[in-house]
């Protein structure tokens, strides 16, 4: 039987999703997607449910794609992540990310998907891909409309690590929070307070800048980087916890 590596509950119009595979941070594995993408799929068809709560077990919200199952190939894998960051783009109910802990690579790009992002003291962000032969192709889809571009362009090529008050200034999240738990209950009892017509015709107008027409050559950029010898001894390096060559 596949672990449950997808938390699922309702409680008073929320469905709340946590990542729960804390052996390899929260990786976008391809069990993981499955059960994301059910989860996700679960919550929109429940009459019962009126926003989504994404959130996470363990000191990582997501730390991108899986790299043993990336040093295999990403062929297919690419157009997967691009599809759900789609879906929690199109679902019809707003998703709240609630995150107290690190968010690498494509973790980033489930942030920048979803309506509202919180972000409490314990949270970090880099874009991490630069680092490792990669770039972020597939995430630009829904980061690079939410960041300015001046920041884009530094932490796309750096991929430095930052904290959360720096990702609300430059536009990744929406707030930076101290209290995780009171700053996400507040929300979602804001959000219990609308209608559901409300948030389904209004949230369509709140996500027109992220557009996916781009997204079959950014899915064949990302497959091709992915198998490129450079990503190979990124990920390398990365598991073996070493600097790859190419740093001076």
């Amino acid at each position: 039987m596949t672990a449950d590596l997808v938390q699922y509950g309702v409680d008073r119009g929320v469905a709340r999703i946590a990542l729960d595979s804390p052996h390899n941070r929260n990786a976008l594995s391809s069990a993981l997607m499955t059960q994301l993408e059910q989860r996700l799929a679960e919550a929109q068809a429940a009459d019962d449910v009126r926003a989504v709560e994404l959130t996470h077990t363990g000191g990582t919200f997501c730390a991108g794609a899986d790299l043993n199952e990336a040093r295999q190939g990403m062929e297919k894998s690419t157009h997967r992540v691009i599809a759900l960051l789609r879906q929690i783009v199109e679902l019809p109910k707003p998703v709240v990310a609630s995150v107290d802990g690190h968010v690498r690579a494509g973790g980033l790009g489930l942030i920048g998907a979803c309506d509202i992002a919180l972000a409490g003291p314990a949270s970090t962000f880099a874009f991490s891909e630069v680092r490792l032969g990669l770039a972020p192709a597939m995430i630009s889809l829904t980061t690079l409309p939410r960041l300015t571009a001046r920041a884009a362009g530094r932490y796309y090529l750096t991929g430095e690590t930052f904290d959360a008050p720096t990702a609300a200034r430059i536009g990744l999240i929406t707030e930076a929070v101290e209290d995780i738990d009171a700053a996400t209950h507040a929300v979602l009892d804001a959000l219990r307070k609308a209608s559901p017509q409300g948030l389904r015709e209004t949230k369509p107008l709140t996500t027109k800048a992220l557009s996916f027409a781009d997204a079959d050559a950014l899915a064949e950029q990302s497959a091709r980087l992915f198998a490129s010898d450079e990503a190979r001894e990124g990920m390398t390096s990365f598991l073996e916890k070493r600097p790859p060559r190419w740093v001076l």
